[in-house]
């Protein structure tokens, strides 16, 4: 999948993004606004940022704030985000473009006010919930002509990842970047399971991997920071680049590209857990126990 220059009318397409107030989020929502969105519903946790992120694109040459709306959200909360899809759901009501792009990457283990490992939480089962919720909406919204379509940016750390289905939140000894690693690999094996599950629905699923980008992603030791500034303006894409390899596979996606997991638009075959079929039912099966054992409501 080659790169794109084309410009694209979403001028009746209902898109949330997450994760869009910095790096490639921010670009990702200045791109697509610019494509004129029936609705582009930024779901945010600091709401300065969100003030911040809309006075970036109103001052853009191309962005377009008319379309855009910031919603609140926790995603290292559980109840924050179930409270989100039910007024999604209830007020919104259609949604053909679902972007689960926040995350976090931790060097050091954090723990969420829902005492789940944060990486865990944020970057994957806090995903995992909002997409079940919203799923209904998409499926109603779905046609041959148009199908829906939901991304999960992932990342080449997947490479050294591997699931513990009795360690999901970390519980054991793991080190930070192996727990970033496992929740970028738990969101591919969901996304191609829940692609699996959604054939013949008009909803497709694939993952994408933007490259080594320079963002703010990662934090630090203040006394480490230069230097990681030094590393990722040396070596990381711009954001803007970053962003169209997790855009145009999305846009330029058909029904066949279900599935795929692409790396800076290459089409990758995975092989391992990412695509065991039974794994990805006994993952599955595990996060929704995960849910219904911190609050039974949840996928209610």
């Amino acid at each position: 999948m080659e790169s794109s220059t084309e410009s694209y009318d979403l001028s009746n397409k209902v898109i949330i993004i997450t994760g869009s107030t910095s790096g490639i989020g921010k670009s990702l929502a200045r791109i697509i606004s610019s494509y004129n969105p029936k609705r582009l519903v930024l779901p945010v946790r600091n709401r300065e940022k969100g003030e911040q992120l809309l006075e970036y694109i109103r001052k853009s040459q191309d962005g377009k704030v008319e379309c855009i709306e910031l919603w609140d959200i926790d995603l290292a909360d559980l109840h924050s985000v179930k409270r989100f899809a039910e007024k999604f759901v209830k007020e919104v009501g259609e949604l053909h473009y679902l972007w689960n792009h926040a995350g976090v990457f931790n060097f050091s283990k954090n723990m969420t006010k829902d005492n789940f490992e944060e990486q865990f939480q944020v970057n994957h089962l806090s995903h995992f919930l909002l997409t079940t919720l919203l799923i209904p909406t998409m499926k109603k919204s779905a046609t041959p002509e148009s199908p829906c379509k939901i991304n999960f940016t992932s990342s080449d750390t997947i490479k050294i990842a591997k699931i513990d289905l009795d360690n999901l939140n970390g519980e054991k000894s793991s080190g930070f970047v192996t727990l970033h690693a496992n929740s970028n690999l738990m969101n591919v094996v969901y996304s191609n399971e829940l692609n699996r599950r959604l054939k013949s629905s008009n909803i497709i699923s694939l993952a994408c991997h933007p490259g080594l980008v320079n963002t703010n992603m990662g934090n630090v030791r203040p006394c480490l920071e230069p230097l990681k500034h030094l590393f990722m303006s040396t070596f990381g894409l711009p954001p803007d680049t970053g962003a169209k390899y997790i855009l145009y596979p999305v846009l330029k996606a058909t029904i066949e590209d279900g599935g795929n997991y692409f790396d800076q638009y290459k089409l990758v075959n995975l092989t391992g857990q990412a695509t065991d079929e039974e794994f990805a039912k006994n993952f599955w099966n595990k996060c929704e126990e995960v849910l219904r054992n911190f609050d039974v409501s949840l996928l209610e």
